[in-house]
């Protein structure tokens, strides 16, 4: 069995970066783990805070992806780990949406997006799913915090 997510109104939508789970993280409050993931492109810039206050996720991944601001020449890099950073830090932070992570046990899960190929897994199931095994991972931390076992999944 796979699970499939995507929207935030669907059985597994707490899984959406766009789910209203907010967390603080490097001292700061973030609405949504999109708004946390976003920002962290403008690093040191004005920009990270424009993009924090956005009233919702879908405003603060518009405003991360317009390139007339600074993108932090190491992005490429560290956005694995920022959103793996993120995710681990909504899903500690909320016993019931981490109760509903930890009951998946070793299934797949899949963000199911049409147009997110690196993300997600694409409308032909071609893409990385790079979401979808960070969930998975913070699924194996958590575990492990609990003393089960854990998946041998890395994110590079």
């Amino acid at each position: 069995m796979t699970i499939y997510f995507y929207s935030t109104r669907e059985q597994y939508g707490c899984f959406s970066n766009f789910s209203a789970h907010g967390f603080v993280l490097d001292d700061l409050h973030w609405y949504t783990s999109e708004h946390y993931f976003q920002a962290q492109k403008f690093v040191g810039t004005l920009h990270l805070e424009q993009i924090r206050l956005a009233k919702t996720p879908k405003e603060a991944a518009k405003m991360g992806r317009e390139r007339n601001r600074p993108l932090r020449q190491d992005w490429e890099q560290v956005k694995d780990q920022i959103m793996k950073k993120a995710v681990l830090r909504k899903f500690e932070t909320h016993a019931d949406i981490r109760e509903i992570l930890l009951n998946t046990g070793d299934t797949e899960i899949v963000e199911n997006s049409p147009t997110d190929y690196y993300w997600g897994c694409g409308a032909d199931s071609s893409g990385k799913n790079m979401l979808g095994i960070i969930l998975m991972d913070v699924c194996d931390i958590l575990r492990s915090d609990d003393g089960t076992k854990i998946r041998n999944i890395t994110v590079k």
